[in-house]
C-alpha cells in the first residue's frame, strides 16, 4: 500500500493511493497514519480493505507528511563509501548515529526555509525507514519484520552550523523544514528488498546525486538490528539510512542553497519531491 496524509498542514486526513493512482480516504478506518496503523494489526487491516470502495479525492490535495506523531528520527552518517570519500572521512566501522529534531518533518512538497544567518545549506537524498512493530535488540535476520514501510527523505543539513559550531551534528541537522518525507509510505510487504533502488537528486534541474542502496556500507536490516541495541525502536520513528555522493559539501568548489532554488530528489518506487527554497526573513514574515 501506499499511505499518505493528505490537506492543508494541522489538518491532513489518513488516505491510500491506489493501483490506478487514485487518493481514496481512509478516515472512516483509521484516525491517521500513525502507530496504530503502522503496527502489524492495523496494517493487516488497512491491507484488507477494498480500494475500490474507499471514498476517491477529487483534485490535487497537498500530500503531508505521510507518517504522523514520529517519535525520534534516527540520522546515519557516512553510509556510503563514495560520500564519506567526497567529505575526506574514512568509511566508518561501525554506524555513525545523530538525531534529527522531530520539527523538522514536513510534507514532501513543502517549502524549504533557508536557516537565519545560514551560508551553508545542503541537500541529501536519503531512504527512509519507517518502524512498524517496536524494536529492542533484534536481530539482523529478524530486523526486517520490525519495518512498516518505506519513503523519500531529503535530510538537509547547514554545514556551517553542522561543523563549526562546536561539532555537534544535530544542530546543522534540525532547522525547521528539514526533514521532507514522503510524498508517501510504501508499506514493507510491496518492498521485499530495500537494497537495490535508485535515489538521485537534483538542484534547478542539475542532477547532483545518482546512487543506488545497494552500495550502502551498512543496509537496512543491519541498521534497524545495531540501533535497537542502542535504543528503543518504536512505531512511527524514522530511520533515515544515508545518503550517496554529491552533496552540496563535495563539489569543487562547494555548491550551497540559496533563496528561490528548486530542488528534485526520488527513490525508485517511493515517489519524488520538489521543494523550493525561501529565505528565513520571508517565512517569518507570511
Amino acid at each position: 500500500m501506499k499511505l499518505v496524509r493528505y490537506g492543508a498542514p494541522g489538518q491532513e486526513r489518513p488516505g491510500l493511493i491506489d493501483a490506478q493512482g487514485k487518493l481514496r480516504d481512509l478516515s472512516a478506518h483509521v484516525g491517521d497514519i500513525d502507530a496504530g496503523a503502522l503496527v502489524r494489526d492495523g496494517h493487516k487491516r488497512l491491507a484488507a480493505l477494498d480500494p475500490a470502495t474507499l471514498p476517491e479525492i477529487a483534485g490535487t490535495p497537498r500530500y503531508g507528511a505521510p507518517v504522523a506523531h514520529t517519535g525520534k528520527m534516527i540520522c546515519v552518517g557516512l553510509n556510503y563509501t563514495d560520500h564519506a570519500a567526497e567529505t575526506g572521512a574514512q568509511p566508518p566501522e561501525q554506524p555513525i548515529l545523530f538525531m534529527k529534531a522531530t520539527n523538522t518533518i514536513m510534507g514532501a512538497n513543502d517549502d524549504v526555509i533557508i536557516p537565519k544567518d545560514s551560508v551553508k545549506t545542503d541537500w541529501e537524498v536519503e531512504l527512509g525507514v519507517v518502524i512498524g512493530d517496536t524494536a529492542r535488540h533484534v536481530r539482523v535476520e529478524d530486523a526486517l519484520t520490525h519495518v512498516a514501510g518505506y519513503l523519500v527523505v531529503n535530510d538537509l543539513s547547514e554545514r556551517a552550523f553542522q561543523l563549526e559550531h562546536g561539532g555537534q551534528w544535530v544542530k546543522g541537522k534540525s532547522c525547521d523544514t528539514f526533514g521532507p518525507i514522503g510524498p508517501w509510505l510504501l508499506t514493507a510487504d510491496e518492498l521485499p528488498d530495500p537494497q537495490n533502488l535508485a535515489l538521485w537528486l537534483e538542484v534547478n534541474g542539475h542532477r547532483y546525486q545518482n546512487g543506488n542502496t545497494r552500495n550502502m556500507i551498512f543496509g537496512v536490516a543491519e541498521l534497524v538490528s545495531y540501533i535497537s541495541r542502542y535504543m528503543t525502536l518504536q512505531p512511527g520513528d524514522i530511520i533515515s539510512t544515508g545518503t550517496p555522493a554529491g552533496v552540496g559539501l563535495g563539489q569543487k568548489p562547494p555548491v550551497y542553497l540559496r533563496p528561490g532554488d528548486v530542488v528534485e530528489l526520488g527513490i525508485d518506487g517511493l515517489g519524488r519531491q520538489r521543494q523550493r527554497t525561501v529565505a528565513y526573513a520571508a517565512a517569518v514574515s507570511a
